[in-house]
């Protein structure tokens, strides 16, 4: 919720990469704040003719991916539905399977839970949309341990947050073995046996054991493409061990996003695997106008207009513990301290109440400092959010991210929807490509080939060090 310290840039940071191609997903994130919905040229969330504007511009921008979220629940304040969420949110592998028909090369990235799915069906839709797309999907597994999330499902309940990876690993073992299940799809029908896959039982809402039939051949790519976006150290240690990319919220400092980087490369060797294995793709926004100072006089519209009267005083009212819908945006701080002993996870995690109070000091003194409202102070606490500037020099900069290793490429949320990407794809892409810091045109027709990811991992076997060999012949790994 702070504005960034650490600097900008990081000067000494060397070229490692002097080759390294800038690559781009786009995240339609659906229910958030950071887009902005009330401005007059933004189109529906809900409607397919915005999912399929932002994908063909994307698409025409040589994107690797269009990556939606998922929202299995409206989130709740205190037991009440947030009323900014009341919009609706799509399951994302229906809105996918319908963006493969008017598609042909971008990646198509599902959001997916792995707490309250059941394996064997969600790996049977995964895989669906990977054959029927050629080869384009992706799997963002993601966790949830909150109660109020479980009660939409029939087992109901929840994980505590020590178990939530354990269970994404065990589901994911259970998708991978299905999906190795089926032969290579080199051969015409009836070729090659179908293998049942046998799953123990375990505690983890996994209660006897499971034989599994694979019932979707393999696509192309022969698994869907692993996304993982935890930043905990769990998180990193499962994307690590498990996920082709990682998608991070390191995508506004370069010193921070370098030192993310060299974190997660130390954990991907660790887990045995080349430190190249998981590309990173930061979560960012860009903002260009004609001039430096165009540019920046737009970014500062934007982050205001992100924040609404009634966003900011959910933010801050989350923080106190109480609803203050009847507060002024534009007037003070609450001047009692928060009210709250814990907080549960609305916006994704628990905040204790030592900790809403020292935040509510720490607001409390940069608001008189500054003489802010609420309304100011939340726009002053979102910070820089990714790049600004003219196309050349956003250009400039994009490209010294990926060929300082920071980054292998950026996951863009478009400030505004439909249009929101379209500056980017028509002024900085052709910037990126003059300095050959963009593909020309897509590398071959499945997601695991844009972004060049070697084979499935099930699909590798590992040399005498444990190391997976990238180049070997398939060796099918049994589940766990």
């Amino acid at each position: 919720m702070t504005a960034p310290t650490t600097p900008p840039h990081a000067p000494d940071a060397p070229i490692t990469r002097p080759r390294a191609q800038v690559h781009f997903g786009v995240f339609f994130q659906g229910v958030n704040h950071t887009t902005i919905w009330s401005d007059p040229e933004s189109g529906s969330q809900t409607d397919f003719a915005s999912f399929e504007r932002v994908v063909r511009t994307a698409e025409r921008g040589l994107f690797d991916a269009f990556f939606l979220g998922e929202g299995l629940r409206l989130r709740e304040t205190r037991g009440r539905i947030h009323d900014l969420d009341v919009v609706g949110r799509p399951d994302a592998i229906t809105q996918l399977a319908a963006l493969a028909a008017i598609t042909e090369r971008i990646g198509l990235v599902a959001t997916q839970n792995t707490t309250y799915h059941d394996p064997a069906d969600l790996a049977r839709r995964l895989a669906s949309l990977d054959v029927l797309s050629g080869g384009r999907a992706a799997w963002n597994v993601v966790t949830t341990d909150n109660a109020w999330t479980g009660e939409n499902f029939r087992r109901g309940g929840y994980l505590d947050h020590a178990d939530r990876y354990e269970r994404a690993a065990a589901v994911l073992a259970v998708a991978r073995g299905v999906w190795d299940a089926f032969p290579d799809a080199t051969g015409g029908a009836g070729e090659g046996t179908v293998a049942r896959v046998t799953v123990p039982g375990t505690d983890l809402r996994t209660p006897r054991d499971l034989v599994l039939d694979a019932t979707t051949p393999r696509s192309p790519q022969g698994h869907p493409v692993i996304f993982q976006a935890g930043d905990s150290p769990q998180g990193r240690d499962f994307a690590a061990a498990h996920a082709d990319v990682i998608f991070s919220r390191h995508g506004a400092v370069l010193a921070d996003a370098l030192g993310f980087a060299a974190d997660v490369r130390r954990r991907v060797v660790a887990a045995g695997r080349p430190e190249d294995d998981v590309k990173i793709f930061p979560g960012t926004a860009i903002v260009v106008g004609d001039t430096p100072a165009e540019a920046e006089e737009k970014a500062r519209w934007v982050r205001r207009a992100q924040v609404t009267p009634a966003t900011a005083l959910s933010i801050v009212g989350n923080i106190w513990g109480e609803d203050l819908s009847s507060y002024d945006p534009d007037g003070p701080l609450p001047a009692h301290d928060p009210v709250v002993a814990e907080l549960g996870g609305e916006r994704g995690s628990a905040t204790t109440g030592a900790r809403t109070h020292e935040i509510a000091r720490q607001w409390r003194a940069v608001a008189e400092a500054e003489n802010l409202s609420i309304r100011e102070l939340v726009v002053r606490n979102a910070g820089e959010r990714g790049f600004t500037g003219t196309p050349e020099a956003v250009a400039d900069e994009l490209t010294r991210w990926v060929r300082t290793g920071a980054v292998d490429g950026f996951n863009l949320s478009p400030w505004i929807v439909p249009s929101g990407l379209d500056d980017v794809v028509d002024r900085v892409v052709p910037a990126l490509q003059e300095r050959g810091a963009y593909p020309a045109a897509y590398e071959g027709g499945t997601l695991r080939e844009h972004l060049g990811l070697r084979a499935p991992l099930t699909r590798r076997a590992r040399d005498r060090s444990g190391v997976l060999d990238a180049d070997s012949e398939p060796t099918p790994v049994p589940v766990p």
